[in-house]
């Protein structure tokens, strides 16, 4: 499966258009996410993101510094970027 790229601007308009993409890939298994161009990260995004690690059976989410430090910002670097349980 190709990676779903996240747009530099990660607002909720692009949490939103995103929403039916990452819905449709979780149900083939891994999905990966590119967001390693993101430059703008707001709170929907962190919270699609996270939703998607919770549901797909493997996710890889390649992050950019302004993702990472959004994520370490509001507690969740653990919940998008470690290790899932089994």
């Amino acid at each position: 499966m190709p990676a779903i790229i996240l747009p530099p601007r990660c607002d909720r308009a692009a949490a939103e258009a995103l929403l039916p993409d990452l819905v449709a890939a979780s149900r083939g298994g891994r999905v990966e996410i590119d967001a390693s161009k993101a430059e703008q990260v707001g709170q929907a995004m962190l919270q699609l993101l996270v939703s998607a690690r919770v549901s797909a059976s493997s996710c890889a989410i390649s992050a950019s510094p302004a993702l990472a430090e959004a994520a370490r910002m509001a507690g969740l670097s653990e919940a998008l970027f470690g290790e899932l349980p089994a």
